[in-house]
């Protein structure tokens, strides 16, 4: 079952960002306070028999410039047992629907690793394509 994901959920979800991110990314009490109070992102997971085979990150950008949000879908991880069953699929069309019954916009953007040409063919289906923009990025050491 493809559906919102809620703070009951953070234990689980904890262990899916362990494995596709790596563990140390985050803690279980920032994943719950997040999963509480962020109001910037919308988390879908898929439920199979009380366990939790993937989740979708969508990141609502929100500008003074535009009427508009312009949902980008950040995170896509679905546990290797369960792949090509089209979870993934599930949880990124149920995601553009739930944003654009509760936000108003006119389209999504997707970031995904340049090599990660499995997923991109899911993508491809799903009906992105390139739009000329090109995602930079600098990093910055913790302290």
């Amino acid at each position: 079952m493809v559906r919102i994901a809620t703070v009951q959920d953070a234990e689980q979800l904890e262990i899916l960002n362990n494995e596709f991110n790596g563990e140390g990314e985050t803690t279980l009490d920032n994943i719950r306070r997040s999963l509480a109070n962020n109001k910037q992102e919308v988390i879908v997971v898929d439920e199979q028999n009380g366990e939790l085979t993937g989740f979708v990150c969508v990141q609502l950008k929100k500008s003074f410039c535009y009427d508009d949000y312009m949902p980008e879908i950040t995170e896509v991880y679905v546990k290797l047992r369960y792949r090509r069953n089209g979870i993934a699929r599930a949880m990124i069309t149920y995601a553009e629907e739930y944003c654009k019954c509760n936000f108003p916009l006119h389209k999504f953007e997707l970031l995904t690793g340049d090599e990660n040409d499995g997923a991109q063919i899911v993508y491809a289906k799903l009906g992105y394509s390139e739009d000329g923009e090109l995602h930079l990025a600098k990093r910055f050491v913790r302290k």
